[in-house]
């Protein structure tokens, strides 16, 4: 997902959610949540459903992080989160809907983020070594086309598109979540219709923060929070984000992220910047869904052409949900999700 400078956000995440307390205070609120021993990557394994996965790379061989929920033979759905460089942490809402309705799935922490290993190495900072990684992934965890449903959310949407365009012959279905198919129309539709939305003096000040390279400034941040995060990423106040929303903001890797995205939060740029695979679409045959919030950072209207340009794909964009859907709107989110999963594993989408 579209995030901020890692550290910049998270304090301002942190001051926005934590109330102020008296000197002789201890401190309280997600500021004073320390990672504890039992979730880091040596000793998270020990946890239920756990398992570090051997990942063989041009650069060596690591070790990324999954976690199995629930136990269905023949639905199986792996969840790709955002960033690059995000975690797994903002597919908590999952636990409260897939598992009711018997679909099994698995947390993954990708190379170089939260749990996993993390060599940060630029060189591996590439979409072709992160479909490798999930192709790897998915046969270590048992994963076909039986039963393999693979789910990405914003970057993780791309790169569920660049999977079922290189191997669609292990998916039964796959879901792309809250991402267009084309980083130049994503910025333009920030440009041209998301921007023009905002207060013309608070976009003027965003702006010149960015002509200037001043990312890190705490007044840039502080406009982004509550005149573009509130309104098109997770539509609340600051101070009422999720507990776990906060923690994947803290959680997050910061260089592999501006490597990748780049520092603006208006547009996309770093290595992605021409990132383009519209006119390929139609190359993916198997069940897709697609689908985001009506008032996304990413093009609804975009998101419709490409169900249109999928020979066998379906469309639900959620009313009054931002990029962070699953918590905007869940129940259209999940409802969505849940019957599309079902229809094909019912065979109704052959």
């Amino acid at each position: 997902m579209r995030k901020l400078l890692p550290l910049a956000i998270s304090a301002l995440i942190v001051a926005a959610c934590t109330p102020a307390a008296p000197p002789e205070s201890p401190p309280t609120g997600p500021a004073e949540t320390a990672t504890p021993a039992a979730d880091t990557p040596e000793t998270a394994p020990e946890e239920a459903g756990v398992r570090m996965i051997p990942i063989s790379t041009s650069k060596g061989d690591f070790k990324v992080w999954t976690k199995q929920v629930g136990d269905n033979p023949r639905i199986k759905v792996l969840l790709l989160h955002g960033g690059p460089g995000g975690t797994y942490e903002f597919f908590k809402p999952f636990e409260d809907y897939f598992p009711e309705a018997g679909i099994e799935f698995f947390y993954y922490d990708q190379l170089d983020s939260y749990h996993s290993d993390q060599p940060n190495d630029p060189d591996l900072w590439t979409i072709e070594a992160a479909v490798s990684e999930v192709d790897q992934v998915r046969e270590a965890l048992g994963l076909d086309a039986d039963n393999f449903y693979l789910y990405g959310q914003s970057w993780g949407g791309m790169l569920a598109m660049e999977y079922a365009l290189a191997h669609q012959d292990h998916l039964k279905g796959v879901i792309i979540s809250n991402m267009m198919a084309s980083i130049p129309a994503y910025n333009e539709y920030s440009k041209n219709v998301l921007q023009p939305r905002m207060d013309p003096a608070v976009l003027e000040e965003i702006l010149g923060y960015e002509a200037a390279g001043d990312f890190h400034n705490p007044r840039y941040m502080e406009l982004l929070m509550n005149h573009y995060y509130t309104e098109h990423i997770l539509r609340r106040p600051v101070e009422e984000w999720p507990p776990e929303v906060i923690g994947s903001f803290e959680h997050m890797n910061g260089e592999k992220y501006l490597a990748m995205q780049g520092p603006s939060e208006m547009g996309a740029g770093g290595s992605l910047v021409n990132w383009d695979r519209l006119a390929d679409l139609h190359e993916i045959t198997v069940p897709t869904l697609v689908t985001g919030g009506q008032e996304d950072t990413m093009d609804p209207a975009y998101m419709a052409k490409m169900a249109d340009e999928i020979p066998n794909a379906e469309l639900a964009i959620c009313p009054d949900a931002g990029h962070l859907t699953q918590y905007d709107n869940p129940d259209c989110y999940f409802t969505a999700m849940i019957d599309f999963i079902e229809s094909v594993d019912q065979g109704e989408t052959e």
